[in-house]
């Protein structure tokens, strides 16, 4: 038999045999529902939003607070703070137990939170992949402001509706060059520990419908648990700089001139000072206790004083520990596992460093103390109510009742390696007071369980926060 004719059979009896083969109905109805499985799943997808399946996010309960809500003549502002957890940030080992860590797992989850609460300003830490976001942002109605350090891979964005608001003028804050005395060598005058390129971004925005005005700040600060001295020093820097601005715009430099916290020629801008942050610090911190005006406990200066020492990126003499090298990125937080200070030497009186005592002259130095809407809020609203359903800090800290703190969210940082709070909304008043009329409730330890981010969830390590505030005169 010639191979061609060889060939021409083995086929025809291959499928000869492939004709002869019959299901069982067994088999067909299996086959039968594996297809009306599908058809059901695409039906579904098809009737759904696009990317609502990605975008689910946990449902938070607003908290109005009764006994502020109806006042005469005020103006209300939604502020929104977040940080979503750079995309250039994201390793497995420091998430194990997340189930969404890819950009396109995260991001829809991202946008549909940011979105949701319908603030009228939302500021914004840890932000890349512009090109995704600021899309989203703008159709959401918003105009926005970005920032970020040198060399950084993520900054800040502060973002307003740009129907209610008009962007007047911005300060970027580099704190590596910020002096902090007068006297001194150049590094004395800085008085700094540790070269972090980290900023705060400031910008003034003024209500197009109104003479009222906002000067908002946002800052992600040195991340590093055992620098609690830079971030101490970061955030009395940043505190400075906001009042600084609004004392700048004061001296003319805008259409209208201020006076005690208001603008007055032909119209009057009523500005506030608020500052929203990844502040990087617990409310049982030194810097917390500095920002709101505590005194000093004697294990903040403790904290204090043993993290007051100069890195190698200040002075390059230091010698590096062997099985630390100091690395480009070592300032970002993916770095240093271990938690410890490394590649630095105890500070000496030349360096600089401000003492307990000198930290709290700086903070004293630009006005009175922040007060945080959480804090504040929260506080109102459990003593009004005898609440006990919303989770705060205190429930599980012990704080002393005279001091600031217990009633900030029980957590708005959680994974599998940290749970703690390091995020805030802090308010200084002018002219006008301030009332806190409403909270975003914070999640239940349960609903964050094993870790962020989580599908269904969160898209970030970090909680948001919102708060609507009204400023009466």
């Amino acid at each position: 038999m010639k191979p061609s004719t060889l060939v021409r059979t083995l086929l025809m009896a291959s499928s000869s045999s492939k004709r002869s083969v019959s299901l069982t109905p067994e088999q067909i109805a299996l086959s039968e529902a594996r297809k009306a499985k599908r058809l059901k799943q695409q039906q579904e997808k098809a009737s759904l939003p696009q990317n609502q399946e990605q975008g689910n996010v946990l449902s938070r309960p607003w908290l109005q607070l009764e006994h502020t809500r109806n006042v005469d003549g005020a103006n209300r502002v939604r502020i929104f703070t977040w940080n979503l957890l750079a995309q250039c940030l994201v390793r497995r080992e420091l998430f194990p137990t997340s189930d969404c860590l890819k950009a396109a797992q995260r991001e829809h989850m991202l946008y549909r939170e940011l979105v949701a609460q319908e603030a009228d300003i939302l500021c914004l830490q840890e932000v890349d992949r512009l090109e995704k976001l600021l899309p989203v942002l703008e159709k959401a109605g918003y105009s926005y402001c970005y920032a970020s350090g040198p060399r950084k891979k993520h900054g800040c964005l502060i973002a307003f509706k740009k129907d209610s608001y008009q962007e007047l003028d911005t300060r970027l804050v580099h704190y590596d060059d910020e002096e902090i005395r007068s006297e001194g060598s150049e590094i004395a005058r800085r008085g700094s520990s540790f070269r972090t390129k980290n900023i705060g971004h400031i910008v003034a925005l003024k209500n197009k419908q109104s003479d009222f005005g906002l000067i908002v700040a946002t800052t992600h600060l040195f991340w590093h648990p055992r620098y609690t001295y830079e971030r101490a020093r970061q955030a009395g820097i940043l505190k400075r700089e906001v009042v600084k601005f609004r004392d700048t715009l004061n001296r003319g430099r805008w259409p209208c001139i201020i006076s005690g916290g208001e603008y007055a020629t032909n119209c009057q801008f009523a500005f506030q000072r608020t500052l929203l942050s990844d502040f990087n610090f617990a409310p049982d911190d030194a810097a917390y206790s500095l920002v709101t005006g505590d005194p000093l406990l004697p294990s903040q200066i403790d904290y204090l004083k043993t993290s007051q020492v100069v890195h190698a990126t200040i002075d390059p003499s230091v010698t590096p520990d062997p099985a630390k090298a100091i690395t480009q990125d070592e300032n970002e937080e993916e770095a240093d596992p271990d938690r410890t200070i490394t590649n630095a030497r105890p500070a000496a009186a030349s360096d600089g460093l401000l003492s307990p005592t000198e930290l709290h002259d700086l903070f004293a130095s630009s006005g009175p103390p922040l007060k945080s809407a959480y804090d504040i809020g929260m506080r109102n609203f459990t003593e009004s109510n005898n609440a006990e359903s919303v989770p705060l800090f205190g429930n599980r800290v012990d704080l002393q009742p005279d001091r600031h703190g217990a009633y900030e969210p029980q957590w708005t940082s959680y994974t599998h390696y940290w749970k703690t709070v390091l995020d805030y909304i802090f308010v200084i008043d002018s002219s006008s007071r301030s009332s806190v009329t409403g909270l975003l409730v914070p999640p239940k330890t349960e609903d964050l369980e094993p870790g962020l981010p989580r599908k269904g969830v969160c898209g970030s390590d970090h909680v948001s926060l919102s708060a609507d505030l009204l400023f009466s005169t």
